[in-house]
């Protein structure tokens, strides 16, 4: 058997009469840029994050510099986040100028580890992002009650974590301002490259919408210095035929997550955990083994694909490298950074591909 990492096509092709019908309604509208399909998605992504606005754009990356410059992010200012993530968290605090300051990982969550925060906030601190790893809430209470303790402004990185929620309450509407990224394979996913800023201030909502349109809310009439990076007409009208089935494809996630935690309980790899002030939804199933790079060249030998989310730190990239975060104590990050391993993970994964992937996990013996 050969199983994939990730098979858009099998969701695609479920969904293939209804997209196709969508596309061709903005082929025939012309109206490519902006326009309704934009309006429709955002109001609709709008309602189901529980905000009150939402903001279509170029990328997840797009959506976390414009949320550092709606905040007002300026070079010297220190912003706090963690180092096992994507990149991008980390780049556009570098765009702006401003520092970054990394803090550790709960070693249960693999997310940030609220415990460390206030020890490294000073004057110059003004944003925390918390990021929602792998489609898991981080402990959302803590990074508030710090935030508001120094008066310090919150932007949520939940570019892997649509529909998750934190005691009951969908995750993007906690913070000050909110990111999701809708690269194909999210749990939300369009054709290609875009993403979304969420937030319940109309002031931060303005701003992002002339930030990403060259800086005009009118045509012609340009306030401040914006960017082209808009979500275009054919990406969202795809994302509204989609986000109706966010939350039925979240459920089978779990389902496929829990049938690999019943059926690796046993084994001596370490699984990720649940917490029950949160729904997880499973953007990835990443486990860890001591003997990471052995086992996963087993896996591939026998044809089951497999990811590392992320094998090298933020902070010991090569970009970062010379940057005055290499001081900074991030044990447990480094640490998993050689023992992380992610499965398998989409909606349609099948229940036959699961019990293969975790029968030869058990017949790994080195």
């Amino acid at each position: 058997m050969k199983v994939p990492f990730v098979v858009l096509k099998r969701q695609h092709s479920f969904l293939k009469e209804k997209i196709e019908d969508k596309i061709r309604k903005v082929l025939e509208s012309s109206e490519f840029i902006l326009g309704e399909e934009v309006d429709i998605f955002e109001k609709k992504f709008a309602e189901y994050c529980q905000t009150k606005h939402c903001v279509g754009v170029g990328s997840g990356t797009s959506a976390l510099y414009f949320s550092l410059l709606a905040c007002d992010i300026n070079p010297g200012d220190e912003i706090i986040t963690t180092s096992n993530t994507f990149i991008a968290t980390v780049m556009p605090i570098s765009w702006i100028g401003a520092k970054v300051r990394f803090v550790d990982i709960n070693p249960e969550t693999y997310t940030l580890d609220c415990s460390k925060l206030e020890k490294i906030i000073n004057s110059k601190t003004k944003v925390i992002i918390p990021v929602h790893l792998y489609g898991r809430p981080v402990d959302m209470d803590s990074v508030l009650n710090i935030a508001k303790k120094y008066g310090l402004k919150v932007i949520e990185d939940a570019c892997q974590a649509h529909g998750a929620e934190y005691k009951g309450k969908k995750i993007g509407s906690f913070g000050d301002i909110a990111c999701f990224s809708f690269y194909p394979s999210k749990n939300l996913g369009c054709f290609g490259d875009g993403g979304a800023v969420l937030t319940n201030d109309k002031g931060l909502d303005s701003k992002v919408r002339m930030l990403r349109n060259y800086g005009q809310l009118e045509k012609n009439k340009h306030i401040t210095l914006g960017l082209n990076s808009r979500l275009d007409s054919l990406q969202a009208g795809i994302l509204n035929v989609k986000l109706k089935y966010l939350d039925f494809w979240n459920d089978k996630r779990r389902k496929n997550a829990e049938l690999y935690t019943k059926l690796l309980n046993d084994s001596n790899i370490t699984l990720p955990s649940e917490s029950s002030d949160s729904k997880h939804v499973y953007h990835l199933y990443v486990i860890r083994s001591k003997k990471r790079d052995k086992l996963q060249n087993w896996l591939s030998k026998q044809r089951i694909a497999t990811g590392i989310h992320y094998p090298v730190p933020v902070h010991l990239q090569e970009v970062y490298k010379q940057s005055n975060c290499k001081n900074v104590n991030l044990g447990i990050t480094e640490k998993f950074s050689t023992e992380i391993l992610s499965l398998p993970m989409f909606p349609e994964l099948t229940e036959k591909e699961i019990r293969y992937v975790c029968k030869k996990i058990k017949e790994f013996k080195d």
